[in-house]
């Protein structure tokens, strides 16, 4: 697995280490925490780009991978393009070359982590099925466009299989609090410390969030059944920036008013995504509402501001 000390990984990790596999992770920690890592898995401390890679996916000779490892700020991607297509694009094809050259008996299939919003861009229609136009908005989106593409090229010339996984807005515990990404976990951290929230645009954009433990659940559904396609992942629904500050603060006795700031190049302004393929073809539905996996998330914010640090547990 790439990625699996980062916010998702992690939760993946923990799920395949509960099932008896054996796992191997590579892992720049550049944004993932080591802290988060199940202590069963192998880490290789490895930028996805390395030409290292192919050593590494020789020696573990998986029966599956898992390719979680990004850039993933549309914000980053906009300021700097090339970045985004350096991680995104060549460390998607570094991958992709390390597992071609595996004898054709062992090759694995790669489950890749796509985007659910940035892939579409501005959408013609909600709720947004897989069938919908790619136009993205974003340098992001377009890597990740980029890559989608490259695994069906590489099907197509190699016989290398793959299930491509569009996530809509994931949010749970571990997600970075810090960054530019993950506005629960953003704003969660701030109300919990009193400190002010800052949304860009008027509030009334909206995303369709999915709590972490059914995207880990989608991913190994995808793992045993996926087929050489895309899957959206996500709740079907959409929640406004505003409505989820008004949420946030509910639960944690927020009382601040959010300062506005102007929209973000490369934001898309709302969507919603249709999950029902994901139900026909892999037997999955997500399982934690709205409001029960912000508590969760709360909770473990509390918990871990507490601890002065990296909290792993949940």
């Amino acid at each position: 697995m790439t990625g699996g000390a980062g916010f998702i990984g992690s939760h993946l990790v923990d799920r395949l280490v509960e099932r008896g596999s054996s796992v191997t992770v590579v892992d720049s920690l550049a944004s993932g925490k080591r802290e988060y890592l199940n202590p069963a898995a192998r880490l290789y401390q490895l930028d996805v780009r390395s030409a290292d890679l192919k050593r590494v996916v020789a020696e573990a000779r998986p029966a599956l991978v898992f390719h979680l490892a990004a850039q993933m700020s549309v914000a980053v991607s906009a300021r700097a393009p090339m970045l985004d297509a350096d991680i995104n694009i060549n460390g998607t094809l570094n991958l992709l070359e390390a597992v071609r050259t595996l004898p054709d008996t062992t090759r694995p299939r790669v489950v890749f982590a796509s985007s659910g919003g940035a892939v579409y861009g501005e959408p013609q229609s909600l709720p947004v099925s897989e069938q919908h136009v790619s136009r993205p908005a974003s340098p992001y989106g377009a890597s990740k466009c980029a890559g989608e593409v490259y695994l069906g090229t590489y099907r197509a010339v190699y016989g290398l299989e793959y299930s491509i996984m569009r996530l809509a807005n994931v949010y749970g515990p571990r997600q970075d609090p810090h960054g530019e990404a993950g506005v629960v976990a953003i704003f969660g951290k701030a109300m919990i410390a009193g400190e002010p929230i800052r949304i860009f645009g008027d509030g009334t954009d909206e995303r369709d969030y999915v709590y972490v433990s059914d995207v880990v659940d989608a991913f190994l559904a995808a793992g045993e059944r996926g087929g050489p396609t895309a899957y959206n992942i996500g709740s079907g629904k959409g929640t406004s920036t505003g409505d989820m500050a008004r949420l946030l603060a509910r639960l944690t006795g927020y009382r601040k008013d959010p300062t506005m700031a102007p929209a973000r190049a490369g934001d898309i302004r709302k969507i919603r995504l249709d999950v029902s393929k994901a139900g026909r073809e892999l037997g999955w539905s997500p399982k934690v509402g709205l409001e029960e996996g912000l508590a969760r998330t709360v909770e473990y914010l509390r918990a871990s501001q507490a601890s002065g640090g990296t909290f792993r547990p949940a």
